[in-house]
Formats: C-alpha cells, sequence, structure tokens
C-alpha cells in the first residue's frame, strides 16, 4: 500500500473553523475518498501548519486521479479556501506530495 504525505497552512485565526468543517465533512466527499482508496487518512496541526497523511489502496495515481477529475473535490475545494493556503502540485492536481526521507518499521 503506497503511502502519501503533504502540508498546508491555515489563514491566522481559522483553526477552529477548519476543524469545523472537517467534523461536518459532507457524504459526498467521503465517497470521493472511499473511491479514491484513500484510508487512514489523518490531518495534525500546529501553529498555522498542517500535515496529512493517507494510504491509498490502490496506489497514489489511482488516489490523485479520482481527487483531479472528481467536481465534489473542486467543490470541497472552493469551500476552503478562504481559510486554508494551499499549493496543487499542477501534475496532479493533488497537494505536493512529501518524500519520505526515514522510515523506522
Amino acid at each position: 500500500m503506497e503511502k502519501y504525505a503533504w502540508k498546508g497552512k491555515i489563514v491566522d485565526g481559522a483553526l477552529d473553523e477548519y476543524v469545523k468543517r472537517h467534523d461536518a465533512i459532507w457524504d459526498e466527499m467521503k465517497k470521493v475518498l472511499e473511491e479514491a482508496g484513500i484510508v487512514n487518512y489523518t490531518i495534525w496541526n500546529v501553529g498555522n501548519e498542517l500535515f496529512g497523511y493517507y494510504e491509498c489502496l490502490y496506489g497514489i495515481e489511482h488516489a490523485t486521479r479520482v481527487q483531479r477529475e472528481s467536481p465534489v473535490v473542486d467543490k470541497w475545494n472552493e469551500y476552503m479556501k478562504d481559510i486554508l493556503i494551499m499549493e496543487m502540485d499542477p501534475e496532479t492536481g493533488a497537494q505536493p506530495q512529501l518524500k519520505k526521507v526515514f522510515s523506522f518499521k
């Protein structure tokens, strides 16, 4: 199973709203994540920084393609743009993937 990690930033003072929106994530967005084969998805925060991690049941290429082609993801990104600073990878249309530099067991 391939692993995917990304980073982003929250607009100053918007952490509570960011958490609130994710606590109420749309059912249609959950379905896209499931279709993409995304599991064990977790987002962490420190200050204004975010770190996200998920595993891809069907590979990273499948997960990024499903998200890139989804109008629901486009709608979610539009919904989040007032509180989230996210640079998208122009090749994949997803958050830029962090490169793994260390792994233990």
